[in-house]
């Protein structure tokens, strides 16, 4: 079993397996500030912190047959998944030893040994695919399903209700995750959209919908495991709101001083890490020393994949042209 399956299997089995992946998340895009800072981060970079349980969740329930597609703020879902740091950073930084080989970049990470499509810069992009990727698998009789996670603010554009009506008709077997962080962008949700429970929007398909905390990585498993199950016995799409919030800005150039005082606060009480760890120092499968010392060696583990990915070599300038197909 490749290191990436291995990886993948020890969140789905491993309850504290997947609190350390959710720590490898954190402190990972926490290196992105600094790193982008330095000037070793070329364009720009989306960063999921605070909504690590959702990527954890998704990862715990998901086959490695099933495909994933997410959006430019995908790098904890990467890591969830499976991906190494070194991978997944390599590719950040434009290094050969990235997931591509360092000409995707941030916005552009895949592993299809993982089920992991490119994700996609564009806002909704992964929505019709994840309907074809379940039109597929219908077609040739398999029991995968197709994902597709998203923004709040993709919800208002075209394909969203193109791709939710589709899978509607044809019953396909296709889970569409909201990830209503609270934020399109720079824009607060109520700014731009007449509802607040955006999984309504199902009721218009006939679909299965609900929302879940997506702070709690217990609570939006058990809502990620019901979708998967209706999709692989034939019952079609269902809609799923995880409830999240970003911690950072948009991008790595936006201090996000649009938001309200106090809002960030109020939201980091419910940091799905603090809730995680309470959650397993209750049932006894941690405790405080643990804690400190599984911080600390994440802490170190993920600077020396930062070393370990400055020293790697950059792709030339014919690697734009390698695994581009013609007939």
């Amino acid at each position: 079993m490749s290191i990436q399956l291995e990886r993948r299997k020890a969140v789905q089995t491993d309850e504290v397996a997947g609190y350390e992946r959710m720590l490898e998340i954190r402190e990972f895009e926490n290196q992105i500030n600094g790193l982008f800072a330095a000037g070793l981060i070329r364009g720009t970079t989306h960063l999921c912190l605070g909504q690590e349980a959702l990527d954890i969740a998704l990862a715990a329930e998901l086959r490695p047959t099933d495909t994933v597609m997410a959006t430019y703020r995908g790098h904890g879902i990467a890591l969830a998944l499976g991906l190494t740091p070194e991978s997944v950073l390599g590719e950040i930084m434009g290094k050969t030893i990235g997931c591509c080989g360092g000409v995707g970049g941030s916005m552009h990470l895949a592993d299809m040994t993982l089920g992991l499509l490119p994700t996609s810069a564009i806002v909704g992009g992964g929505i019709p695919i994840a309907a074809g990727a379940g039109l597929a698998y219908q077609l040739l009789g398999q029991d995968n399903v197709g994902v597709a996670v998203f923004g709040d603010g993709a919800t208002n554009i075209g394909a969203f209700h193109e791709g939710l009506n589709l899978a509607a008709i044809w019953k396909l077997p296709v889970i569409f995750i909201c990830d209503n962080n609270v934020y399109g962008e720079y824009s607060r949700i109520d700014k731009t959209t007449p509802l607040e429970d955006l999984h309504m929007r199902a009721d218009s398909y006939k679909m299965a919908h609900y929302a879940v905390d997506g702070m709690d990585v217990h609570a939006t498993r058990k809502g990620i495991k019901e979708a998967v199950d209706r999709a692989r016995s034939g019952g079609g799409p269902t809609l799923i709101e995880a409830k999240t919030y970003r911690f950072a800005g948009h991008s790595r150039a936006d201090k996000a001083l649009y938001r309200p005082e106090g809002e960030l606060e109020k939201w980091m009480e419910r940091d799905p890490i603090k809730l995680t760890e309470e959650d397993l120092v209750k049932r006894g499968l941690l405790d405080s020393a643990k804690i400190e010392k599984m911080r600390a060696d994440m802490t170190k583990t993920i600077e020396g994949v930062v070393a370990t990915c400055q020293a790697a070599p950059d792709p030339t300038v014919a690697s734009m042209f390698e695994n581009v197909f013609t007939k």
